[in-house]
């Protein structure tokens, strides 16, 4: 029973752009914090960015700061992440989680599947 699906990936040249998109089940999305993390190919998964239920809170990785933007919207039960300035390190397999303590400690119990972001030189 698949509950939070990615969607937005692709290949984009460095310099451009891409926004994420994960939509979830109300029972995962309601109350609980959201995050974004991504696998580069041989290497361990990473946090990118959170941000908490009520949307007011927000964090993000230090190598993403200024460039990602992570966002919500609790009408329609999904989280973003707008990705500009990509560069060829930001080449990764991103996925969507979500937890009650999913943004502040991205501790979290639900995942996605992932989308692939390809960030070409």
């Amino acid at each position: 029973q698949v509950q939070l699906v990615e969607s937005g990936g692709g290949l984009v040249q460095a310099g451009g752009s891409l926004r994420l998109s994960c939509a979830a089940s109300g029972r995962i999305f309601n109350n609980n914090g959201m995050g974004w993390f991504r696998q580069a190919p041989g290497k361990e998964q990473e946090f990118v960015a959170a941000i908490s239920w009520s949307g007011s809170n927000t964090y993000y990785a230090e190598s993403v700061k200024g460039r990602f933007t992570i966002s919500r919207d609790n009408a329609k039960n999904t989280v973003y992440l707008q990705m500009n300035s990509l560069k060829p390190e930001d080449t990764a397999v991103y996925s969507c989680a979500a937890g009650r303590d999913c943004s502040y400690y991205r501790s979290c119990d639900y995942w996605g599947q992932g989308t692939q972001v390809t960030v070409s030189s």
